[in-house]
């Protein structure tokens, strides 16, 4: 009896130990824990542990029921009736109920440009029991489902009442979601470590396939640690030791160095890549002025950026990439040759000198502490000096970038007037989610263009037919390489790297559900 069950439970106990801790490596450190008061992508990976969404995306990026149970329209489309899922709670032991939803819509909705679209066409929002939402709208909008199931930065995230009333423009600290993991604030160390529990009450849904950010949420993992290792020769050796068990984006001058490791798995983690950016603080001088922005743009040379980026390897990146993701479907040649013909850095300087720039001061944010913002960075920043332009290149980390960037004061009072940053693909998919292409002004993202025609195209562009879509997204990239709410860098491919015996990574995003040990 005794050797019997010895035989059976040992196993098991290995496979328990196993499955007790997994180590991961973010791209960057997580300074800023709330995902509706920051785009940055390290707090959306934070909060998909933490948070959960009402919906989730596939794998062809279509929204599927998450924490709902059903959702449908009446009334010719403009009644929406979404219904909770049984059994969700939140960390803190509380039922998820309708009204804590309507509270996260809102305060999402506040700050996303997407968001901001739902509400405004929304007469009323409100919970009539504790498992029903319901949105009465002033006019049909089938993408609510894709609105509030994004994948892109700011996700609508589900917390409770008592938090989601929290001024959108003030940042949640209190981490209580009803995802599979909590946060273990008391383990966290700052800049350097961030812990995360299973949670026992967590209830995946019963049906479907776990792909991107939807389908079973199974936590097979007691413990998730992210910790930041800012130097990637560091990380690179820690994975290959076995010291970390996965490493989200090693640099493209270590993947052939991985790639050698039997113990190690390197592939292409997102189809859509990062797209690099350069953002133009257009509420200051010298920016303000469009005539200087499109000097800017008609100087980028995007092979430039992704080679400091991404290395010689072409099969690494990719230049000519407009406003649109490419290969999606609202990618076109509408414009492109405003990037794609030959640089001329002489008539560049020409043509910003005939647009009026006098000396106006350029603070750039460079990020110091993430290789490819770095790269974007020292390249913006030596465009900028052959160009004649009186640059002041700040250089920070990335964290110091994403609280500093929020600042409308002048350049000389601690403002800002340009940061590179990288969206994944999947957030330049269409004029839905792309945030930069925003020109709202005070609403929009840091940068704060004011772009009405670009707002009015996109308003067709959601009410529109696919043919009409197609056609609308062009209109929208001509017009956008005359405002130009940002300048493209190009298109890196996305790698990540992982021990051999962690099975289960989606593709997609860095979502720690159905990752097992083997």
């Amino acid at each position: 009896m005794v050797a019997t069950a010895a035989g059976v439970s040992a196993p098991s106990l290995v496979q328990a130990q196993a499955n007790r801790v997994v180590k991961y490596v973010p791209r960057g450190d997580t300074p800023v824990l709330d995902p509706i008061w920051t785009t940055a992508y390290q707090t959306r990976d934070h909060a998909f542990l933490v948070f959960d969404t009402l919906f989730g995306l596939d794998a062809k990026f279509q929204p599927q029921p998450q924490m709902l149970e059903a959702a449908g329209t009446e009334n010719d489309g403009k009644l929406w009736t979404l219904r909770l899922r049984p059994g969700l709670r939140f960390h803190d032991g509380s039922p998820v109920l309708a009204k804590d939803c309507v509270a996260s819509i809102r305060r999402w909705g506040a700050r996303d440009t997407f968001g901001q679209t739902l509400l405004g066409l929304t007469d009323e929002l409100s919970a009539p029991d504790d498992r029903t939402i319901r949105f009465r709208l002033k006019a049909p909008f089938p993408l609510l489902p894709y609105a509030l199931g994004k994948a892109s930065p700011n996700i609508c995230v589900m917390m409770p009442e008592r938090l989601a009333l929290t001024d959108p423009n003030t940042r949640v600290t209190e981490m209580v979601g009803s995802g599979p993991y909590r946060f273990l604030v008391n383990e966290q160390v700052q800049g350097a470590k961030l812990v995360y529990g299973k949670f026992d009450q967590y209830v995946p849904r019963e049906s479907g396939t776990p792909e991107w950010t939807s389908g079973p949420k199974r936590a097979n993992f007691e413990r998730v640690e992210m910790h930041v290792i800012p130097d990637s020769g560091t990380a690179a050796a820690a994975l290959a030791a076995g010291e970390v068990d996965w490493w989200w984006a090693p640099e493209a001058d270590l993947i052939p160095l991985l790639r050698r490791n039997r113990q190690v798995v390197v592939r292409e983690v997102d189809p859509t890549g990062l797209i690099g950016t350069l953002r133009l603080n257009q509420t200051v001088a010298p920016f303000n002025n469009p005539a200087i922005r499109r000097a800017i743009l008609g100087a980028v040379d995007q092979a430039d950026f992704m080679t400091a980026v991404a290395g010689t390897d072409p099969e690494m990146w990719r230049k000519d990439v407009g406003i649109f993701c490419p290969g999606t479907p609202m990618a076109s040649d509408a414009g492109m040759e405003v990037l794609t013909r030959p640089r001329d850095l002489a008539a560049s300087r020409k043509a910003l000198a005939d647009a009026g720039y006098n000396g106006e001061k350029v603070v750039l944010l460079s990020t110091t502490n993430i290789p490819i913002l770095k790269a974007v960075s020292d390249v913006a920043a030596d465009l900028f000096q052959r160009l004649g332009m009186n640059l002041d290149n700040q250089q920070m980390d990335w964290g110091t970038v994403v609280q500093r960037r929020v600042s409308k004061n002048a350049p000389e009072q601690g403002g800002w007037s340009a940061f590179g940053t990288f969206w994944g693909g999947l957030d330049m998919f269409d004029p839905a989610v792309h945030a930069f292409l925003r020109g709202t002004g005070a609403n929009a993202a840091p940068g704060w263009p004011e772009a009405p025609r670009i707002e009015e195209l996109r308003t067709q562009w959601l009410a529109a037919d696919e043919a009409g879509q197609r056609r609308l997204a062009r209109d929208i990239q001509l017009q956008a390489f005359q405002d130009v709410p940002y300048i493209p860098l190009g298109q890196q491919k996305s790698f990540t790297a992982y021990r051999r015996n962690l099975e289960g990574v989606l593709d997609g995003l860095p979502v720690f559900w159905n990752i097992r040990r083997a």
